[in-house]
């Protein structure tokens, strides 16, 4: 296996503002005494260094990567968003849409965040790689065309995408979202499209909390090619198993994607602060693994994932390692120090059935 993992340390100078945790600074809100938003760099800082320390990164292709550009950002967002931003941008910073906040240089870290991305599933789908994990920040999935939010400043995966569609490397593309807030982003740009298969499994109504609906099938020539799969807080490592065993997989081999991408947030993990979940890091391992299993099937192993949320400094890198240990096919491990925690509090059997019987549901009503 020769897995590619993106990364430029310059994603990680990009700046959240003044904030403290999700408040502005100002009135009664005092200015925080550490990074501010939670969506900082050391997550992400902090997972490329544990992957050096174990010496998994010799055992890596660590290809560079161009910023998006400007063609490539135009394919999803207006001209008139990305002359905003590249205009505040220049200016110092400034916040567009709903908690995105950004200094200087930010349009340009973020076209390069988009970059690391592009370059991943290029390299994968003209095969040069076997597969790859793109450390982008900022993240993309809650990025609407003409509206950012949740930390996300550019989709990421769309200009991704669409790119490699206009180099006439791919057709049908199904993409996977992990973290736990609603991709609501990546599923406005394809909701009525046909060419994109777009699910997401996250915590119900945690963010957006008027989006992530079951019900949301996609529209028009879309219809049927959106999944959404909302978890009760609490669900577990079996919950998600499950969900992704009954429900995302089979999704798969009825779409029969030519490629698979993963917007892989590691904010289900049981200690993160804007989630309430209960993963860990053998859930990432293992649906990373029954991912990979699928695109052997379906699409001659081609995956790329990216990164997306994820905000315990303490946990991120631990579930990051077993990622790209189920990726690399690598022996070296990183034994992850919240195991045992997690494990121990798990959801009790009642409340995984009735976590299965909610997965039963919908799987019942995929089947109508």
């Amino acid at each position: 296996m020769t897995t590619g993992f993106f990364v430029n340390e310059r994603c990680f100078w990009h700046s959240g503002g003044n904030y403290s945790f999700l408040v502005p600074v100002g009135g009664l809100m005092q200015p925080p005494t550490g990074a501010g938003l939670p969506e900082s760099p050391e997550t992400k800082r902090r997972f490329r260094n544990l992957v050096e320390v174990t010496g998994l990164m010799a055992e890596l292709a660590t290809p560079g990567a161009e910023p998006a550009t400007e063609e490539d950002l135009l394919r999803i967002h207006p001209q008139s968003y990305v002359d905003t931003f590249r205009q505040k941008s220049a200016e110092g910073g400034g916040e567009l849409g709903l908690r995105t906040p950004f200094g200087p240089d930010g349009f340009a870290i973020a076209s390069l965040s988009a970059g690391l991305t592009k370059a991943a599933l290029i390299d994968v789908l003209q095969g040069r790689l076997d597969n790859a994990y793109a450390l982008s920040r900022p993240p993309g999935h809650h990025c609407l065309p003409d509206f950012p939010n949740g930390f996300c400043l550019l989709n990421n995966i769309a200009i991704a995408l669409e790119a490699a569609r206009a180099a006439g490397l791919t057709d049908r593309v199904a993409v996977i979202d992990w973290d736990v807030h609603h991709g609501n982003g990546t599923e406005a740009i394809y909701y009525e499209r046909p060419d994109t298969l777009t699910i997401s499994i996250h915590q119900e109504r945690n963010y957006p909390r008027d989006s992530g609906d079951f019900e949301d099938r996609g529209a028009e020539a879309g219809a049927g090619y959106n999944l959404n799969i909302p978890l009760p807080p609490g669900g577990g490592h079996a919950t998600y198993l499950e969900a992704f065993e009954r429900l995302v997989i089979p999704q798969l081999y009825a779409f029969q994607p030519d490629a698979i991408v993963v917007a892989c947030g590691f904010d289900a993990s049981g200690v993160d602060p804007l989630g309430r979940m209960m993963a860990g890091s053998d859930t990432f391992r293992a649906m990373t693994e029954a991912t990979m299993e699928a695109a052997g099937d379906l699409c001659e192993g081609r995956l790329m994932l990216t990164h997306e949320g994820g905000y315990s400094e303490a946990h991120v890198p631990f579930c990051g390692h077993a990622v790209l240990e189920a990726l690399s096919g690598s022996d070296i491990t990183a034994p992850d120090p919240m195991k045992d925690r997690l494990d121990s509090q798990q959801p009790g059997a009642r409340f995984e059935h009735y976590c299965s019987a909610l997965i039963a549901e919908m799987e019942a009503a995929l089947e109508a």
